[in-house]
């Protein structure tokens, strides 16, 4: 019976923090985040600032940036119907941008911008190119 440490399997880590920090490249990618299952069981006069914090953190982890910035129509879409009501889903276009300040924490930051779409069926995460 084995009660050491568990040894990691090589394919674990395969060196993904030292191959991810070269290949930070700004990019931009159009996906859909649903707030429904995200902010199921949330207190009322907490559901709409909630939704801010789920979508900064859902960018987090797509884009691997700690700095996320949300545009003002994403978070005018966001408290459209009121605190309580957040719509069910909203369609982003997350942009990794470079840090223009030299002096900033970190390399890159995240702008996260609202997509207005009919209708969310169908929809796939995209990755956009050549935005001038």
């Amino acid at each position: 019976h084995f009660s050491g440490p568990l040894p990691h399997p090589p394919h674990a880590t395969m060196g993904k923090d030292s191959k991810d920090r070269k290949t930070m490249e700004p990019r931009v990618v159009e996906c859909t985040i649903n707030l429904n299952k995200r902010l199921h069981k949330t207190t009322f006069k907490k559901k709409a600032p909630k939704a801010i914090k789920v979508v900064k953190l859902f960018a987090q982890k797509m884009m691997k940036t700690d700095d996320v910035r949300v545009d003002v129509q994403l978070n005018k879409f966001l408290w459209s119907k009121g605190v309580r009501n957040v719509p069910k889903r909203v369609r982003v276009r997350l942009n990794r941008k470079r840090n223009e300040d030299e002096e900033a924490a970190d390399q890159f930051y995240t702008h996260v911008t609202y997509v207005k779409v009919e209708s969310f069926k169908e929809l796939e995460t995209k990755l956009v190119e050549d935005e001038a």
